[in-house]
Protein backbone atom coordinates (compact mmCIF):
# COMPACT_ATOMS: atom_id res chain seq x y z
CA UNK A 1 0.00 0.00 0.00
CA UNK A 2 1.31 3.25 -0.76
CA UNK A 3 -0.14 6.46 0.82
CA UNK A 4 -0.08 10.01 -0.37
CA UNK A 5 2.95 11.75 0.64
CA UNK A 6 0.75 14.58 2.97
CA UNK A 7 -0.56 11.48 4.34
CA UNK A 8 3.04 10.43 6.10
CA UNK A 9 4.09 11.18 9.40
CA UNK A 10 8.02 11.59 9.07
CA UNK A 11 7.92 12.30 12.98
CA UNK A 12 6.40 8.70 13.51
CA UNK A 13 8.35 6.94 10.89
CA UNK A 14 11.96 7.60 12.40
CA UNK A 15 10.71 7.23 16.07
CA UNK A 16 9.48 3.46 14.97
CA UNK A 17 13.27 3.06 13.15
CA UNK A 18 14.55 4.06 16.65
CA UNK A 19 12.87 1.58 18.43
CA UNK A 20 13.39 -1.20 15.77
CA UNK A 21 17.18 -0.24 16.06
CA UNK A 22 17.60 -2.04 19.03
CA UNK A 23 18.55 -6.10 18.93
CA UNK A 24 20.26 -8.65 20.16
CA UNK A 25 23.37 -7.30 19.05
CA UNK A 26 22.82 -4.01 19.84
CA UNK A 27 20.34 -4.26 23.50
CA UNK A 28 21.97 -0.45 24.34
CA UNK A 29 22.31 2.41 21.85
CA UNK A 30 23.42 5.92 22.58
CA UNK A 31 22.58 9.09 20.30
CA UNK A 32 25.44 8.10 17.84
CA UNK A 33 24.82 4.19 17.42
CA UNK A 34 21.03 5.24 17.13
CA UNK A 35 22.04 7.64 14.26
CA UNK A 36 24.47 5.51 12.48
CA UNK A 37 22.01 2.44 12.91
CA UNK A 38 18.55 4.47 11.69
CA UNK A 39 20.06 7.16 9.48
CA UNK A 40 18.88 10.01 11.33
CA UNK A 41 21.09 12.73 12.55
CA UNK A 42 22.23 12.28 15.59
CA UNK A 43 20.77 15.60 17.26
CA UNK A 44 17.28 13.84 15.66
CA UNK A 45 18.29 10.37 17.56
CA UNK A 46 18.81 12.14 20.44
CA UNK A 47 15.66 14.02 20.38
CA UNK A 48 13.46 10.73 19.64
CA UNK A 49 15.70 9.01 22.62
CA UNK A 50 14.82 11.22 24.95
CA UNK A 51 11.06 11.40 24.05
CA UNK A 52 10.48 7.68 23.85
CA UNK A 53 12.53 7.06 27.55
CA UNK A 54 9.97 10.49 28.51
CA UNK A 55 7.33 7.85 27.56
CA UNK A 56 8.40 5.25 29.15
CA UNK A 57 9.43 2.86 26.09
CA UNK A 58 13.20 3.22 26.97
CA UNK A 59 15.16 3.45 29.72
CA UNK A 60 18.44 5.11 29.90
CA UNK A 61 21.35 5.73 32.55
CA UNK A 62 22.04 9.26 30.76
CA UNK A 63 24.29 8.09 28.22
CA UNK A 64 22.83 4.82 27.09
CA UNK A 65 19.31 3.52 26.23
CA UNK A 66 17.69 -0.01 26.24
CA UNK A 67 14.13 -0.85 25.82
CA UNK A 68 11.96 -0.92 28.72
CA UNK A 69 9.04 -3.65 29.32
CA UNK A 70 6.47 -1.15 28.08
CA UNK A 71 7.26 -2.15 24.57
CA UNK A 72 6.10 -5.39 25.03
CA UNK A 73 2.45 -3.77 24.97
CA UNK A 74 2.64 -3.87 21.28
CA UNK A 75 3.69 -7.40 21.22
CA UNK A 76 0.92 -7.83 23.78
CA UNK A 77 -1.83 -6.36 21.49
CA UNK A 78 -0.89 -8.17 18.40
CA UNK A 79 -0.85 -11.61 20.41
CA UNK A 80 -3.98 -11.10 21.84
CA UNK A 81 -6.01 -9.39 18.96
CA UNK A 82 -4.35 -11.23 15.90
CA UNK A 83 -6.38 -14.12 14.25
CA UNK A 84 -3.72 -15.90 13.37
CA UNK A 85 -1.46 -16.79 16.75
CA UNK A 86 -4.97 -17.72 18.00
CA UNK A 87 -5.84 -20.00 15.44
CA UNK A 88 -2.46 -21.96 15.32
CA UNK A 89 -1.67 -22.27 19.12
CA UNK A 90 -3.90 -25.46 19.40
CA UNK A 91 -2.46 -27.09 16.93
CA UNK A 92 1.32 -26.72 17.61
CA UNK A 93 0.64 -27.95 21.18
CA UNK A 94 -1.17 -30.98 19.96
CA UNK A 95 1.70 -31.76 17.30
CA UNK A 96 3.88 -31.31 20.51
CA UNK A 97 2.27 -33.30 22.85
CA UNK A 98 1.88 -36.24 19.83
CA UNK A 99 5.73 -36.27 18.83
CA UNK A 100 7.70 -34.33 22.15
CA UNK A 101 9.26 -32.04 19.46
CA UNK A 102 9.11 -28.18 19.22
CA UNK A 103 6.94 -26.82 16.43
CA UNK A 104 6.54 -22.98 15.43
CA UNK A 105 4.88 -20.60 13.04
CA UNK A 106 6.57 -18.00 11.68
CA UNK A 107 5.18 -14.63 8.95
CA UNK A 108 7.92 -12.92 7.23
CA UNK A 109 8.43 -9.84 7.84
CA UNK A 110 11.68 -8.03 5.30
CA UNK A 111 14.05 -9.70 5.36
CA UNK A 112 13.34 -11.65 8.32
CA UNK A 113 10.77 -14.20 9.93
CA UNK A 114 9.25 -13.56 12.62
CA UNK A 115 7.85 -16.55 15.65
CA UNK A 116 4.17 -15.88 16.03
CA UNK A 117 3.08 -19.27 17.49
CA UNK A 118 5.25 -22.10 19.02
CA UNK A 119 4.23 -25.14 21.10
CA UNK A 120 3.98 -25.16 24.91
CA UNK A 121 4.46 -27.17 27.07
CA UNK A 122 7.26 -29.91 25.94
CA UNK A 123 11.19 -29.50 26.69
CA UNK A 124 13.61 -28.55 24.05
CA UNK A 125 14.39 -31.51 22.19
CA UNK A 126 17.50 -29.89 21.37
CA UNK A 127 19.06 -28.65 24.51
CA UNK A 128 21.24 -25.87 23.57
CA UNK A 129 20.20 -23.04 21.30
CA UNK A 130 22.10 -20.22 20.23
CA UNK A 131 19.66 -18.36 19.56
CA UNK A 132 16.11 -18.10 20.67
CA UNK A 133 13.08 -19.26 19.45
CA UNK A 134 10.61 -17.37 21.69
CA UNK A 135 7.87 -15.33 20.49
CA UNK A 136 8.44 -12.29 18.15
CA UNK A 137 11.81 -13.86 17.63
CA UNK A 138 13.19 -12.31 14.25
CA UNK A 139 15.30 -14.61 12.11
CA UNK A 140 17.09 -14.43 8.65
CA UNK A 141 14.67 -15.73 6.15
CA UNK A 142 17.23 -16.88 3.65
CA UNK A 143 19.14 -19.12 6.31
CA UNK A 144 15.99 -20.87 8.43
CA UNK A 145 13.30 -23.09 6.92
CA UNK A 146 10.43 -21.21 7.44
CA UNK A 147 12.04 -18.23 6.12
CA UNK A 148 12.96 -20.28 2.49
CA UNK A 149 9.83 -21.58 2.51
CA UNK A 150 7.59 -17.94 2.50
CA UNK A 151 10.21 -16.44 0.11
CA UNK A 152 9.29 -19.87 -2.50
CA UNK A 153 5.99 -19.08 -1.97
CA UNK A 154 6.21 -15.14 -3.11
CA UNK A 155 5.69 -14.48 -6.52
CA UNK A 156 8.36 -14.78 -9.21
CA UNK A 157 8.64 -10.98 -9.00
CA UNK A 158 8.41 -10.09 -6.12
CA UNK A 159 11.05 -12.55 -5.04
CA UNK A 160 13.28 -10.77 -7.59
CA UNK A 161 12.63 -7.67 -5.79
CA UNK A 162 13.37 -8.47 -2.45
CA UNK A 163 16.70 -10.23 -3.61
CA UNK A 164 17.26 -7.32 -5.42
CA UNK A 165 20.50 -5.56 -3.86
CA UNK A 166 20.78 -7.97 -0.79
CA UNK A 167 23.42 -9.42 0.75
CA UNK A 168 22.78 -12.56 2.02
CA UNK A 169 24.68 -13.03 5.26
CA UNK A 170 26.75 -15.81 5.99
CA UNK A 171 25.82 -17.16 9.52
CA UNK A 172 27.20 -21.02 9.32
CA UNK A 173 29.76 -22.87 7.45
CA UNK A 174 26.37 -24.12 5.72
CA UNK A 175 24.53 -21.07 5.18
CA UNK A 176 24.06 -20.45 1.47
CA UNK A 177 25.03 -16.75 0.63
CA UNK A 178 25.52 -17.05 -3.56
CA UNK A 179 22.81 -15.19 -4.84
CA UNK A 180 22.19 -17.32 -7.98
CA UNK A 181 23.05 -20.49 -5.99
CA UNK A 182 20.12 -19.48 -3.53
CA UNK A 183 17.95 -18.36 -6.41
CA UNK A 184 18.02 -22.08 -7.36
CA UNK A 185 17.53 -23.34 -3.50
CA UNK A 186 14.66 -20.97 -3.55
CA UNK A 187 13.26 -22.75 -6.55
CA UNK A 188 13.81 -26.36 -5.37
CA UNK A 189 12.04 -25.04 -2.48
CA UNK A 190 8.91 -24.21 -4.82
CA UNK A 191 8.75 -26.83 -6.62
CA UNK A 192 9.07 -29.36 -3.41
CA UNK A 193 6.22 -27.24 -1.32
CA UNK A 194 8.50 -28.04 2.23
CA UNK A 195 11.85 -27.43 3.18
CA UNK A 196 14.41 -29.16 5.26
CA UNK A 197 17.21 -26.85 6.23
CA UNK A 198 20.20 -27.86 7.58
CA UNK A 199 22.57 -26.31 9.99
CA UNK A 200 22.15 -22.90 8.10
CA UNK A 201 21.30 -20.93 10.93
CA UNK A 202 22.66 -22.46 13.35
CA UNK A 203 25.31 -25.81 13.63
CA UNK A 204 23.48 -29.04 14.93
CA UNK A 205 20.06 -27.17 14.39
CA UNK A 206 18.03 -28.81 11.70
CA UNK A 207 14.43 -27.41 10.53
CA UNK A 208 11.89 -29.14 8.18
CA UNK A 209 8.93 -26.30 7.39
CA UNK A 210 6.03 -26.07 5.12
CA UNK A 211 3.35 -23.35 4.09
CA UNK A 212 0.08 -22.56 6.10
CA UNK A 213 -1.95 -21.79 3.18
CA UNK A 214 -5.79 -20.75 3.23
CA UNK A 215 -9.16 -21.93 1.21
CA UNK A 216 -8.02 -19.45 -1.24
CA UNK A 217 -4.46 -20.56 -2.14
CA UNK A 218 -2.44 -17.46 -0.51
CA UNK A 219 0.43 -18.42 1.84
CA UNK A 220 0.10 -16.92 5.42
CA UNK A 221 2.64 -18.20 7.43
CA UNK A 222 4.98 -21.63 6.97
CA UNK A 223 5.26 -24.30 10.32
CA UNK A 224 8.32 -26.14 11.04
CA UNK A 225 9.89 -28.92 13.43
CA UNK A 226 13.47 -28.63 14.85
CA UNK A 227 15.77 -31.01 15.66
CA UNK A 228 18.91 -32.66 15.46
CA UNK A 229 19.92 -34.43 12.54
CA UNK A 230 19.34 -38.28 13.91
CA UNK A 231 15.85 -36.71 14.86
CA UNK A 232 15.24 -35.27 11.17
CA UNK A 233 17.31 -38.17 9.18
CA UNK A 234 15.69 -37.93 5.64
CA UNK A 235 14.11 -40.88 5.64
CA UNK A 236 12.33 -40.37 9.14
CA UNK A 237 11.30 -36.38 7.64
CA UNK A 238 9.64 -38.78 4.45
CA UNK A 239 8.03 -41.22 6.79
CA UNK A 240 6.85 -38.91 9.97
CA UNK A 241 7.84 -35.30 9.90
CA UNK A 242 6.56 -34.36 6.24
CA UNK A 243 3.32 -36.48 6.38
CA UNK A 244 3.02 -34.80 9.69
CA UNK A 245 3.12 -31.30 8.89
CA UNK A 246 1.35 -31.60 5.85
CA UNK A 247 -1.47 -33.03 7.15
CA UNK A 248 -1.79 -30.15 10.09
CA UNK A 249 -1.26 -27.69 7.10
CA UNK A 250 -4.24 -29.19 5.48
CA UNK A 251 -6.68 -29.34 8.90
CA UNK A 252 -5.43 -25.80 9.22
CA UNK A 253 -6.34 -24.31 6.21
CA UNK A 254 -10.34 -23.88 6.40
CA UNK A 255 -9.70 -22.19 9.83
CA UNK A 256 -6.84 -19.16 8.06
Amino acid sequence: MTIAKADYIEGLAKGLSVLEAFDTDRQRLNATLTAHRTGITRAAARRHLLTLAELGYLETDGSYYWLSARVLRFAGSYMATSRLPRTLQPTLNQLSQQTHASFSAVVLDGGEGVIVARSAGVAEPVRHLAYGLHLGARLPAHATSTGRVLLANLSKEDFAQWLKGRALARITSQTEVGLSPFKVLIARVRQDDYCLAREAHELGIHALAVPLRNMQGKTLAAINVVGTAEELADATVQRKWLPLLLDAARALRPLL
